[in-house]
């Protein structure tokens, strides 16, 4: 019989999480102030998540992720690293044209990723 699993609160925010919130921010030139205006929430919480010292609720942390023009998805496991792969393709190509010929759709073995997860 498999036991249930233990809820495990998280004392912060993934930390790549939170530097693609802020990048995300950036991006539309708007401040903490700006960003909790739109959200109907304080400066200071704004910031408090940005330094890891609130945790979102589930709901307000969709919020957020929505109105920089993000989602949160589930993704299985065995698909992360092709995830990724993805993401950081269309990072690094964002605003540009593909050069040098055809690219792997994705890559294996990125330790440096799964690093983030695990902290």
């Amino acid at each position: 019989m498999r036991l249930p699993i233990r809820a495990k609160r998280l004392g912060r925010l993934p930390e790549a999480m939170v530097r693609e919130l802020i990048e995300a921010r950036h991006q539309r030139g708007w401040s903490q102030a700006e960003m909790g205006k739109r959200l109907g929430l304080p400066q200071m919480h704004i910031s408090g998540i940005e330094a890891g010292k609130i945790v979102p609720r589930f709901d307000t942390l969709l919020d957020v992720v929505r109105i920089l023009d993000r989602d949160l998805l589930m993704v299985p496991r065995e698909l992360v690293a092709a995830v990724r792969a993805l993401i950081r393709d269309h990072h690094s190509h964002a605003g540009g044209a593909f050069g040098g010929g055809e690219r792997p759709l994705y890559a294996v073995g990125d330790e440096s990723e799964d690093a983030d997860d695990e902290a």
